[in-house]
């Protein structure tokens, strides 16, 4: 038997519009932010239905270690 883990939340892309605006074509929920500000206020505006994030190398670099937490979502970071 193969579980779906993630077909229980969505999918959140945040970043730098030009890197994440794709993940709009397959379904993902784009939240293009630009500036530190804007990707905090992103990241912890998250909702708890939100089973992974897609995140830009500067996003991922603005939150740190915050995407470790154990309350946060499952979380990718782009390569650079």
């Amino acid at each position: 038997m193969t579980a779906n883990l993630l077909s229980e939340g969505a999918v959140v892309a945040l970043g730098e519009r030009r890197l994440v605006g794709a993940f709009a074509l397959a379904g993902v929920q784009v939240r293009a932010v630009e500036g530190a500000a804007e990707v905090r206020a992103a990241w912890e505006s998250l909702d708890e239905g939100v089973a992974l994030v897609i995140l830009t190398p500067h996003a991922g670099q603005v939150l740190g270690d915050e995407i470790d937490a154990v309350d946060a979502p499952l979380t990718a970071v782009l390569p650079s």
